[in-house]
């Protein structure tokens, strides 16, 4: 358990799990979080386990919350239909809910037809560039701050901004690499930029109101990085390109 006593720890479960059940988002809209096995239809990956050895801890019952996007996940806590979720660290998010430190550190990139003029990161921010990106994802919140003279394309979702850009001949794609470079597979005549234009840090949440939950929340993520156990599921669901987050105060 955590390094905290057991009253605090009922505390902790009393506000994560107030209806006696741990209901936990799981964005199906980034890969290297969690997909669903294409034989079962079952959810996988770093933040189903994270979610099943807090609900376990707390010695509750596990709810798995799904859901297309990041942004859905993002109205599902006015919604209350959430008690913990797995987003990417950002400010307009830290208003409805608290955000642990970074477990995991992920890339956001580009992607551009091969014909395209533009051949590194510095020349995408220009008048006539169209850049696809996820409804609400991390990247749309940091590039609608950041981009000053391109115009940004929204599609429904992060999965399908590839799809979005080459149906409709947009000049951009931003996303995820590794979901960039799943779609590449899918649509020849596309690249990557070389590099990053941002590194997006992923970490739980909790709504708002529920101090002893989050603090017991950061404690467990804390944890969970230094014995190794987000580590060896980005390894064991095979996750590459993705770097478990140093340890809070580094």
């Amino acid at each position: 358990m955590p390094s905290r006593s057991s009253a605090a720890s009922s505390a902790a479960a009393k506000e994560l799990a107030p209806s006696g059940k741990l209901r936990a988002a799981i964005n199906f809209g980034n890969p290297i979080l969690a997909t669903k096995d294409a034989a079962t239809g079952e959810a996988r990956g770093v933040s189903v386990d994270l979610a099943r050895e807090l609900a376990r801890r707390l010695g509750v019952p596990l709810e798995l919350v799904t859901y297309p996007a990041a942004g859905k996940v993002v109205e599902g806590v006015k919604a209350n239909e959430w008690d913990v979720a797995f987003v990417a660290i950002d400010p307009r998010r830290g208003a409805d809910m608290d955000q642990t430190t970074p477990y995991v550190i992920i890339e956001g990139a580009y992607m551009v037809p091969d014909a395209s003029p533009i051949k590194e990161n510095a020349d995408v921010d220009r008048q006539g560039v169209r850049i696809v990106v996820g409804a609400g994802s991390a990247y749309d919140l940091f590039l609608s701050r950041e981009i000053r003279k391109a115009m940004l394309v929204r599609a429904p979702t992060s999965p399908t901004v590839v799809d979005t850009m080459v149906r409709d001949a947009m000049e951009v794609a931003a996303g995820v690499r590794q979901q960039l470079e799943a779609d590449q597979k899918r649509f020849p005549g596309l690249r990557m930029l070389p590099g990053r234009f941002m590194v997006i840090n992923q970490a739980m949440a909790t709504p708002k109101g529920r101090p002893e939950g989050s603090r017991y929340l950061n404690e467990f993520i804390e944890e969970m990085k230094a014995s190794g156990f987000v580590g060896s599921a980005l390894s064991r669901h095979h996750v590459d390109g993705a770097a478990v987050a140093p340890p809070a105060g580094r």
